[in-house]
């Protein structure tokens, strides 16, 4: 079973729809990530998404640019705000992942508005991102957002710069949020009539750690642990076409990220995502 090849955006490549999330490789050995990659290859995922922010994952990544570059759309972020900071960082990205060039390179979680209008101004971080993409070291530029604003700060992204890809978080509990649908739609239907990509992250998050929680996971939310659940939560995201979700960020759930999309299946139904809300306790990650 592979998964599912959907268009990112005018990009011209037929990514899987579950996009590998560098941030499972943060503290992981290169043993571990080698047989990550060996699972990517199973289920022909052939899209990485990964930062500097990300720990080592560049690192681990690295190793399989040497032998797999041309197998697999790789992407990377900056979150860095002036030109030279951000110039010297995406020089360092391509050291650390062992290649001579970037897919796509992200503003990472451009949100707030101060940091926003110092990245998007002269002299900012996209002067150094559009400079990477004419000397033919990056070939998209994308933004990235986390929280509730970060929809609608896409929309104003969208209208200072053509960015090629958006991300901004997903699922269940986020389509239930007083403010925050509207916003996503409108984003989402600015990206299609533009060709915008459309990444979408927490598909398996179940809800902020508990004060006091022992965390047995490295994502930085509490994920859903059981496999029917994580499948439901995948198949509800993937449901919409058009869209990619950003696999979990530990490396031993991901099997069941991937295994759930690769089996497909119709999106489970309203009824069934209720279900799956007062059965996990499905809660926000971001607050109200």
């Amino acid at each position: 079973m592979t998964i599912e090849k959907r268009a990112f955006g005018r990009c011209g490549h037929m990514s899987s729809a579950v996009l590998f999330g560098g941030a499972a490789l943060r503290d992981a050995d290169q043993g571990t990530a080698d047989r990550v990659l060996d699972l990517l290859i199973e289920y022909g995922v052939n899209h990485i998404d990964t930062a500097p922010e990300y720990g080592d994952a560049e690192l681990r990544i690295g190793p399989w640019m040497d032998r797999h570059r041309d197998d697999f759309f790789l992407a990377t972020k900056t979150r860095l705000r002036d030109y030279e900071s951000a110039r010297d960082q995406i020089r360092r990205s391509l050291d650390r992942l062992r290649t001579d060039r970037i897919d796509l390179l992200q503003l990472h979680g451009l949100y707030h508005p101060d940091e926003w209008e110092r990245a998007l101004s002269p002299g900012g971080a996209l002067d150094a991102a559009v400079e990477a993409r004419e000397l033919g070291l990056v070939r998209f530029i994308g933004v990235t957002g986390h929280g509730w604003a970060s929809a609608a700060m896409h929309r104003r992204s969208l209208e200072r710069f053509d960015f090629d890809s958006v991300l901004m978080p997903w699922n269940w509990v986020a389509a239930h949020h007083k403010t925050y649908p509207s916003d996503f739609e409108a984003t989402a239907r600015l990206c299609a009539e533009r060709g915008v990509a459309v990444q979408t992250i927490k598909a398996v998050a179940r809800g902020a750690w508990a004060a006091g929680a022992e965390r047995n996971r490295t994502t930085w939310y509490e994920p859903l642990e059981n496999e029917d659940d994580i499948r439901l939560a995948v198949r509800w995201v993937l449901g919409r076409p058009a869209i990619f979700l950003n696999s979990v960020g530990d490396v031993d759930l991901l099997p069941a990220v991937l295994k759930a999309a690769a089996e497909g299946g119709e999106p489970p139904d309203a009824a069934a995502m209720t279900a799956l809300e007062e059965r996990a306790g499905l809660t926000t990650i971001f607050g109200l």
